[in-house]
């Protein structure tokens, strides 16, 4: 079968030509339609986790996907062949991912597919729509809270600004000028041009006495500081990358944290849901062939890479 992979960590992807691999016990094997691309996919085959991460070589690149079952392995009970399915498909230890035609995923791994949309929609959401879906979760965002979202263009930010709007909160978006309408679109009350000066800034002089949640997805540990200053007093603080620190956040009475992402099956069903009941837009920017993946992950490399990039199968 034909997939894009490693040889080792840090080594160029390339296309290959793979053995097809079989499902085991609780495995369901997919016939993949698309693939979404996500930098936590190169950040992985550059070895950029360390020894948290094992893998076999070669390590087909990729974690989200859709397509349809082939095949299921003994004591699959939530799986038939043919069903439309999306969901995670990375196993480094077995050398799996979610860039190539076959793919195997534990059945808890996915989810039935939104019937509204089609299988590249759905592959753009599995990792950044449970990602936000999270985040509202436990930010406890519900109606009447004032959201401050940077980064809220990317992948994760366009879901949990539609989460958030949804829930009845009012989002701050940040974006460049170009964006805004696009982000008042999907639900944003506001808002702010982080190019333009001091993000806190420019919020606290529209909101004095703040917002009640920031989500960053971007900042450094000092911009993530800096950025605090437009939470209220007791409010709640969280950064993506790892940028929060407990002590400091205490220090200046906020609650905060650095955000860790449980996937579920759960979860992927109630992205269908709100998918085929209309509550969810996708931002598709690329859908490109398979074998064009090295050049769109040189892309995404380079933070240049413009909206959700999705592989056709």
């Amino acid at each position: 079968m034909r997939a894009v992979a490693v040889s080792a960590f840090g080594e160029q992807p390339q296309l290959m030509d793979l053995p097809q691999p079989e499902p085991g016990p609780g495995e369901v094997l997919v016939r993949l339609a698309a693939a979404g691309l996500n930098p936590v996919d190169w950040k992985l085959a550059d070895g950029m986790f360390g020894d948290a991460v094992k893998a076999a070589f070669p390590l087909v690149m990729g974690t989200d996907g859709a397509g349809e079952v082939v095949a299921v392995g003994p004591g699959v009970r939530r799986f038939t062949v043919g069903d439309p399915v999306f969901g995670q498909f990375q196993r480094p230890e077995q050398g799996g991912g979610s860039y190539c035609e076959l793919a195997v995923a534990d059945e808890n791994s996915i989810g039935p597919a939104a019937r509204s949309v089609t299988y590249a929609t759905s592959a753009a959401v599995p990792t950044a729509g449970m990602t936000a879906y999270n985040l509202v979760e436990e930010t406890r965002i519900g109606e009447g809270r004032w959201v401050l979202i940077v980064g809220a263009t990317g992948g994760v930010g366009t879901f949990a600004t539609q989460l958030a709007a949804g829930r009845g909160a009012e989002v701050i978006a940040t974006a460049r000028p170009a964006k805004a309408e696009l982000m008042r679109t999907l639900g944003a009350a506001e808002t702010v041009d982080h190019t333009a000066g001091s993000v806190a800034d420019q919020v606290l002089a529209a909101h004095p006495d703040g917002v009640d949640v920031l989500i960053d997805m971007t900042s450094g540990p000092e911009e993530f500081i800096e950025l605090t200053r437009a939470v209220r007093d007791g409010g709640t603080a969280v950064s993506l990358i790892g940028s929060a620190d407990a002590d400091v956040l205490t220090e200046h009475n906020l609650r905060g944290f650095n955000f860790v992402n449980r996937p579920s099956p759960q979860l992927l069903d109630i992205l269908a849901g709100h998918l085929d009941a209309g509550r969810l837009t996708v931002l598709v920017g690329r859908e490109v062939p398979l074998e064009e993946a090295p050049e769109e992950l040189a892309a995404s490399r380079t933070g240049r890479a413009q909206g959700k990039t999705v592989l056709a199968i």
